[in-house]
C-alpha cells in the first residue's frame, strides 16, 4: 500500500471521526437513558468522544502497519530516543511560551482570552473522566500524524520549512473550528512542526503535544486549588517581607 493511499485513508478516517459527532452519541444516549444515568446527554457525548477517537487511533495504526516505512524519520540523522524525549519536553515549554505570545497578540486585536473549545472539552471530561485520555493521548497522536507527518511532510519537499510549517499550522488552526483563536492554534502547530523538523521523528512532536494537552487538563481541573495555593503563597511572601 503506497504512502499516498495510506495518507488518504487516514484523512478519510479523521474526517469521518469529526463528522460522526452528529449521530454517534445517539446510541449512547439511548443506553444511558435506559440505565437511568444522571445527565445521560453529557455521558453520551463524553463516551462517544472517547470511543470515536480510540477507534480512529486503532484505524490509523491499522493502515500504518501496512507500510512500516510510513513513519520513518523525516530525513537523515534522526534524533536518538533520548533526544526525542528531551525535545518533547523542550517543545512543551516552547509551545507554552508561544501560546502566551500568541494570546498577547490576540488580546491586542480585541480577542477575549480563553478557549471555548477547551472549556467545553474540560466540562465534558469532568463528567466523563475517560475523555481525559482522548484529550491528552488520542488527539495528539491523530493530529500530529495528520498535520505534521502527512501535511507538513508532503509540503516540505515541494517548498521549504517555513512555507510547509506555515500552511500546515494554519490548517491545524482551522480544523479546531475556533477562528477567533486561529493565531494561538497556528503558533502551536508551527512549533510542533519545528520539533518534528528538528528531530526528524514524529514521536517528538507527539510527546510535546501530549504534554501540552495534559498540562491544560491539569490546570483546568485544579484551577481552584492552584488559585488558593497562589493566595496562600502570596500571603506568606508578604509576611516574611
Amino acid at each position: 500500500m503506497s504512502h499516498q493511499k495510506i495518507a488518504f485513508s487516514l484523512l478519510i478516517t479523521y474526517v469521518i471521526m469529526q463528522l460522526s459527532g452528529a449521530v454517534g452519541p445517539i446510541p449512547f444516549l439511548f443506553l444511558f437513558e435506559r440505565m437511568g444515568t444522571e445527565d445521560p446527554q453529557m455521558q453520551a457525548v463524553g463516551w462517544w468522544i472517547f470511543s470515536s477517537m480510540l477507534a480512529a487511533v486503532v484505524v490509523f495504526f491499522y493502515f500504518i502497519r501496512k507500510d512500516k516505512t510510513f513513519l520513518k524519520p523525516l530525513g537523515p540523522k534522526p534524533s536518538s530516543t533520548g533526544a526525542v524525549i528531551g525535545w518533547g519536553f523542550i517543545g512543551f515549554f516552547m509551545v507554552l511560551f508561544g501560546q502566551a505570545f500568541a494570546a498577547g497578540i490576540e488580546q491586542l486585536l480585541g480577542v477575549e482570552p480563553g478557549s471555548e473549545n477547551t472549556a467545553i472539552f474540560i466540562e465534558i471530561a469532568r463528567s466523563v473522566p475517560v475523555v481525559i485520555f482522548a484529550i491528552a493521548i488520542f488527539a495528539p497522536i491523530l493530529e500530529e500524524i495528520l498535520f505534521r507527518r502527512i501535511l507538513f511532510g508532503m509540503l516540505l519537499p515541494r517548498s521549504n520549512f517555513f512555507i510547509a510549517a506555515l500552511i500546515s499550522s494554519i490548517m491545524f488552526g482551522i480544523i479546531h473550528f475556533e477562528f477567533t483563536h486561529i493565531i494561538l492554534y497556528s503558533v502551536s502547530g508551527f512549533i510542533f512542526a519545528f520539533i518534528y523538523y528538528k528531530t526528524k521523528r514524529i514521536a517528538a512532536s507527539i510527546l510535546a503535544h501530549m504534554l501540552l494537552n495534559s498540562f491544560v487538563v491539569l490546570v483546568q481541573f485544579f484551577q481552584e486549588d492552584l488559585q488558593r495555593f497562589a493566595e496562600r503563597y502570596g500571603q506568606l511572601f508578604i509576611f516574611f517581607n
